[in-house]
């Protein structure tokens, strides 16, 4: 177990080797930015831990105990600018770290999707995230309303991709953009990552023979799923249950996203921050899986990866 300066530290130098490889950006017009992009990047990352009720309280610790190793830091304001400024560094430093985590046991990566909620589902109006958060359903929490956030996790539990759309969207469209995303990168979506392996595990939100079919000739991923219990052609216990085990990994790291990263707990106002701060909990979540397996401990074991 790590004390909060030593955790501090060694994410600030992850994050600052990773930035010192990757190509320079070109200068953008105008003063300097009060933090460099590692610090913005390493800040971003660790306020996601759940001791931080919100963003707000963030702020708070960090003017109290941060300020000497962040001796430029700027107002809330600013700082929130910055994060969402460098949405497409924080998500190329939480795929990278992923890929790292999972190179050595790939061979297949886990699918799954859930719900997000963002407000009360029975409350009336728009609210906000208007146009971009919708009513849905998830087994999890029944209705809300909110966003589906896609994810795909290797073998050993780091997050090698992920997307989110409206609340109401279908698994596969979700899975289409994806994989489409990883055939052919775009600058657009950073966020899908790249393939480890060709097959990948799913449940039966994803099914279907031809749509799988087509999966297959166009992106050459091979996606496994029990059929759906309506075809008279269901698979024997002993297999759905080997299936269900392999899926088990990614209800792990739902559960550590939700409550460890505080996701549940998220009431955004705007979808650029959301996008932002949902990027800084994958590359929350993929550094300590990185900084348990340099430990000797489970890579998932990140409750008590700090100790408070």
């Amino acid at each position: 177990m790590l004390d909060v300066d030593p955790f501090l530290t060694t994410l600030y130098v992850t994050v600052d080797d990773f930035i010192k490889c990757q190509p320079a950006t070109p200068p953008r017009p105008g003063p300097a930015a009060a933090l460099a992009p590692s610090e913005v990047i390493t800040l971003a990352l660790f306020s996601q831990w759940r001791q931080f009720a919100s963003e707000r309280a963030f702020y708070r610790y960090a003017a109290r105990h941060l300020r000497p190793a962040f001796p430029t830091l700027p107002d809330r304001s600013q700082f929130n600018r910055l994060l969402r400024a460098h949405h497409d560094g924080i998500v190329a430093f939480a795929l990278a770290l992923g890929q790292q985590v999972s190179r050595p046991s790939a061979g297949y990566e886990v699918l799954d999707s859930m719900g997000v909620p963002v407000r009360n589902a029975k409350r009336r109006g728009r609210g906000w995230l208007a146009g971009h958060a919708a009513l849905g359903w998830c087994n999890r929490v029944g209705w809300f309303m909110g966003c589906k956030l896609l994810t795909v996790v290797s073998r050993v539990g780091a997050i090698t991709g992920f997307g989110m759309g409206p609340g109401n969207s279908g698994d596969h469209p979700l899975a289409e953009t994806l994989l489409a995303a990883r055939q052919h990168p775009s600058p657009r979506l950073p966020s899908a990552g790249h393939t480890l392996d060709d097959c990948s595990i799913a449940d039966t939100g994803f099914a279907g023979q031809h749509v799988r079919w087509r999966w297959l000739r166009t992106y050459g991923a091979r996606v496994i799923t029990q059929p759906d219990q309506i075809r008279p052609h269901r698979w024997p216990k002993a297999l759905r249950r080997w299936l269900a085990a392999l899926r088990e990994i990614v209800e792990t790291v739902h559960d550590r996203l939700l409550e460890v990263f505080r996701l549940e707990h998220e009431r955004p106002h705007a979808l650029r921050g959301l996008q932002a701060r949902l990027a800084a909990k994958v590359g929350l979540h993929n550094f300590c899986c990185w900084l348990n397996l340099q430990q000797g401990r489970p890579p998932l074991a990140v409750a008590d990866l700090v100790d408070w």
